[in-house]
């Protein structure tokens, strides 16, 4: 379920994050902290991810969208991003970034 939902945050963020990877060099690591930038920012409540905090200013923990089933999966760890889902994203349009050393 989480690998669907993941999809179409994906489908969301695919627009506009391979523009950017083309005009830089940019990392995988870049790139998934864009995601995850990203991916935060488009949620529309306080507690995205675990490690956010709430309104009251706890942290969110079990609470957060990323740790509950069904509805929103944002992307919050650089694990939540495959080297595959980078990789389409580098060749997203026949576009294809190369890599940093």
């Amino acid at each position: 379920m989480k690998l669907l939902r993941l999809c179409g945050t994906i489908l969301i963020l695919g627009f506009n994050i391979p523009a950017i990877a083309a005009e830089q060099n940019i990392s995988d690591d870049d790139i998934r902290e864009m995601m995850i930038r990203d991916s935060i920012a488009s949620y529309p409540g306080n507690c995205p991810c675990p490690y956010n905090r709430a309104s009251n200013g706890s942290r969110c923990g079990k609470r957060s969208a990323w740790s509950r089933a069904g509805g929103y999966a944002p992307l919050c760890y650089d694990a939540d991003i495959s080297i595959e889902i980078v990789e389409k994203f580098r060749k997203m349009g026949d576009l294809i970034v190369p890599k940093k050393n």
